[in-house]
């Protein structure tokens, strides 16, 4: 019985590396060098899953023996992509723009095994409906969650519920920046089974 390679989670997320941990396999963290700016004209759905598998790509170039899962996620609305805000200021502009609004969150992943020539990747697709927000709820939410460092500037595993109205898909923790489902699947793809010993 050949031993199972080894795990890399190409990311920095806090919260991809708390999602991953659920499956109960032990992986290592390796942060990628990747310019996450889009490509002019470039969609929000394509931007998700080149960034994704340039991050995949990236780490395991580096580390050719091991698995590498790379993710990217991207909010969308009405086609412009809207990324991490960063700032306070671009934060109130995320929100007050979707205040009201559908927007989709596309969550691409990434599973690359370098010295087998593997590369898989996998979608999922979010639709979020935020509810109406006035200034001094959106003010309110910066203030006490400060999710500057989440698409959208909005954490649906948090405080960020309470903006939204409803929420349609097919894997809750696609939201929240990895879809185990699709993660899951590509792992077995390439060998790795979180459910074999």
């Amino acid at each position: 019985m050949t031993s199972r390679p080894a795990l890399i989670l190409g990311s920095t997320s806090r919260y991809r590396r708390e999602l991953l941990q659920r499956l109960g396999m032990p992986f290592d963290v390796a942060a990628p060098e990747v310019d996450e700016t889009p490509r002019p004209g470039e969609r929000p759905i394509d931007l998700a899953v080149r960034l994704a598998l340039h991050k995949a790509r990236d780490v395991a170039a580096r580390f050719p023996d091991a698995v590498v899962i790379g993710s990217d996620q991207v909010a969308d609305l009405d086609g412009e992509p809207l990324g991490k805000p960063g700032t306070h200021a671009r934060a109130v502009a995320q929100l007050t723009a979707m205040s009201g609004r559908e927007v989709r969150f596309h969550t691409a992943v990434a599973v690359v095994h370098a010295h087998r020539g593997l590369a898989l990747e996998a979608l999922s697709t979010v639709t979020v409906r935020f509810r109406p927000l006035s200034d001094e709820h959106i003010e309110r939410y910066l203030q006490l969650e400060r999710p500057y460092d989440c698409a959208g500037s909005a954490k649906a595993e948090g405080l960020g519920i309470s903006l939204l109205s409803a929420i349609e898909s097919d894997d809750p923790t696609a939201l929240i920046g990895l879809p185990l489902i699709q993660t899951c699947a590509l792992l077995r793809e390439a060998g790795i089974d979180p459910l074999s010993p």
